[in-house]
């Protein structure tokens, strides 16, 4: 048995307010689980979700962290681990189980040894956002060599990773940012053009890079009214992925649009799937992290004792993924 410090939530609210250090027990992981040494976690929109009460299936009060890196400290007998592995993977935080820990237990099956090319930070913040990413580009909507795809709320953590995997698949990367520093950002991980939507229509920008035609792909984690207008860049037989709505609610989809102009709307959820598509995905990911395809785009780096500024910070613009470092 092993107790430990962890951040964990006291009520539903303000998550600045909310969020405590704990001691926390931890024991031998039963099977599908292993128990590791945390070095680093990351954090994304869902967390502070989570703790405002508006992600759905949360069945225990959250822990901040739905991924996260470090060393096995003990597998169950039988499976592809053992102690002293370096890896990367997902919590089971729908039970209250985070990576804001000095310990904590990852899902076996969406668990991948870490990459060498990977620092801490970089591991703590890869398999959530791209896993959402590849089953938007790959599984739900895929994008094809010489398309171009238009990705909304670029500068973020699965904004960023979708403008990297549609580089890494050979699109045409259109990102959509606010501010210089975000579109900077964005350009200096891969896209090839950006748009200001605060300066700017965006489906008129978007139209115009693409030679009056639109964009084959569209993909939308921002929502509301923002969505809505960007969504008029979308080719004609072009498809459109929902991802999000950070913006509090999802784009509005007019049907007498979508049936004139002949494209196609898909939900996007990387929880969705099997085990069989997971583990090709996850298996796809390192491979192309292996070959410097794809990294985490890290943004903002807290320490551990930092957690609940690191949480409370996801309500602002953010820039590139958020990573605690534990360890």
């Amino acid at each position: 048995m092993l107790t430990a410090e962890a951040w964990q939530a006291r009520s539903l609210g303000a998550p600045d307010q909310v969020l405590e250090l704990i001691e926390r027990t931890y024991g031998a992981p039963e099977e599908g689980r292993l128990l590791i040494k945390v070095h680093a976690a990351g954090l994304g929109l869902p967390d502070l979700l989570m703790l405002e009460g508006a992600y759905p299936g949360m069945g225990a009060l959250p822990a901040p962290g739905q991924e996260a890196v470090g060393v096995v400290v003990e597998a169950p007998r039988g499976s592809a681990f053992a102690a002293g592995d370096r890896v990367m993977g997902l919590t089971p935080f729908a039970e209250g189980i985070g990576g804001c820990a000095q310990y904590t237990y990852v899902r076996e099956n969406k668990t991948r040894r870490v990459p060498q090319v990977f620092s801490d930070e970089q591991a703590a913040g890869f398999m959530l956002a791209f896993r959402s990413a590849y089953a938007a580009l790959v599984q739900r909507v895929p994008v094809t060599e010489g398309q171009t795809l238009l990705v909304n709320g670029a500068s973020g953590s699965t904004g960023t990773a979708l403008v990297q995997l549609g580089k890494a698949l050979g699109a045409t990367v259109v990102a959509v940012a606010r501010t210089q520093e975000q579109r900077d950002f964005c350009a200096r991980i891969g896209a090839d053009h950006t748009i200001d939507p605060s300066a700017t229509d965006v489906a008129e920008a978007a139209r115009e890079l693409t030679g009056g035609r639109g964009v084959d792909v569209f993909c939308d984690s921002v929502g509301a009214e923002p969505g809505t207008q960007a969504l008029k860049a979308v080719a004609r037989a072009g498809r459109v992925a929902l991802l999000g709505y950070a913006a509090g609610s999802w784009l509005t989809v007019d049907p007498m649009d979508l049936v004139m102009r002949n494209y196609s709307v898909s939900g996007v959820y990387a929880g969705g799937f099997d085990a069989r598509e997971d583990a090709e995905a996850y298996d796809a990911l390192c491979d192309l992290a292996e070959h410097g395809l794809i990294t985490t785009p890290l943004g903002s780096v807290y320490d551990f004792r930092a957690v609940p500024q690191a949480v409370a910070s996801l309500r602002s613009t953010r820039i590139g993924k958020t990573v605690v470092r534990v360890a």
